[in-house]
């Protein structure tokens, strides 16, 4: 089987974990300090909070950013419900609106018509590995005086006009989960250029506690805090950034070069001024390929080839949402890609053989 998803883990990897191991230094500690600082670096901020997951990273960021009962933040339901919950956590409203065709990302031009007096944030997500339209974002939430929290949990070292993924608000967030391009098992990483939110998140993730005066407690917190052995693997990952991002992108360009002649496909767009860091690869199979997205992902199966469907259901079809008056036909583009999208492997496991199979596969159902 070719898999759709395998982490990096390398003897590097393996050392370290047990570097630390025999350190006596398991919890959070010098290793966890090390990868935030890489982080900060990579992503041109001045602090990189770690935390135990990208969920508890994205709580920090809007408990940080002052979000309480019934403000309003403004995200898409095409998405991993993650993005969504912390909000709930807070006792925030969700308000949806829907995502763009052409990268998978918020649509700015639906975005003002959502902001209301109770709109505090917006949560754009740079979904499957590419920066969300930035500048247009960026324009309303100003004129509104709004916060941005970047929900970057698929594009570590994603790009956007030079500036890189975690640096696009006053928040961004991202999750180390095994899947991810930088996989530390479970993990997170919360990122701001602002001292006063960086604090509030250090003390959220620590039961309340200052860092700087130990056993006072100002304010509700939770343990989210990481471990060394999982920062261990992360920091052995993050000095391999380069290769695993361009190992992904190589695939996906070969992708993208064999499948788009295939009527009915649909290939990845980046955008202009982006680098997409390709956390997914991620097709359309359109009616006039022949067949269903569903039935060519039993026949990639069939033929010893992962593949995965990120996401079956918007948010706002599924129950948890739906009780908030959410229902069918309210983001068309968002129920339409999730009958469409399909992820092929590209991981950097993945050799130029397997993508050339796979093309072959692809091309040989449509025939069929």
């Amino acid at each position: 089987m070719i898999p759709i998803s395998k982490p990096l883990i390398e003897e590097e990897e393996i050392n370290a974990v047990v570097e630390v191991l025999k350190s006596g230094m398991i919890a959070q500690g010098p290793k966890t300090a090390e990868l935030e600082a890489m982080f900060a670096k990579l992503c041109g901020t001045k602090h990189a909070i770690a935390f135990s997951n990208g969920t508890t990273a994205i709580h920090s960021g809007v408990r940080a950013l002052g979000i309480t009962d019934g403000d309003e933040v403004i995200t898409v339901p095409f998405t991993f419900v993650a993005t969504a919950n912390p909000v709930l956590m807070e006792r925030g409203k969700v308000v949806f609106v829907d995502i763009s065709e052409d990268d998978f990302c918020i649509d700015p031009n639906k975005i003002e018509e959502k902001v209301t007096d109770r709109t505090k944030a917006i949560i754009p997500v740079d979904l499957f590995g590419q920066v969300y339209k930035y500048k247009e974002v960026k324009e309303i939430a100003d004129k509104h005086n709004l916060k941005i929290l970047e929900d970057a949990c698929q594009a570590v070292g994603a790009t956007q006009d030079g500036n890189t993924a975690g640096s696009f608000g006053n928040v961004g967030a991202f999750s180390l989960y095994a899947t991810k391009n930088i996989a530390t098992g479970e993990g997170g990483m919360l990122t701001t250029n602002d001292d006063e939110i960086a604090r509030q998140a250090k003390m959220f993730r620590h039961h309340g506690q200052d860092e700087a005066v130990r056993y006072e407690y100002l304010a509700l917190g939770h343990n989210y805090r990481l471990t060394d052995l999982a920062a261990a693997l992360g920091v052995e990952q993050m000095k391999k950034i380069d290769r695993i991002i361009n190992t992904r992108v190589g695939n996906a360009s070969l992708y993208t070069e064999g499948l788009s002649s295939i009527e009915g496909i649909i290939t990845p767009k980046i955008m202009e001024n982006n680098t997409h860091v390709f956390h997914q690869y991620t097709i359309r199979v359109t009616e006039q390929y022949g067949k269903t997205r569903d039935e060519l992902m039993t026949f990639l199966k069939e033929n010893e080839i992962g593949c995965g469907v990120y996401y079956p259901k918007p948010l706002h079809l599924h129950e948890h949402f739906r009780k908030m008056g959410y229902k069918e036909g309210d983001f068309p583009v968002s129920e339409k890609l999730s009958k469409e999208v399909l992820s092929l492997p590209v991981n950097p496991f993945v050799t130029e053989e397997n993508v050339e199979f796979i093309i072959e596969k692809v091309k040989e159902f449509s025939k069929k």
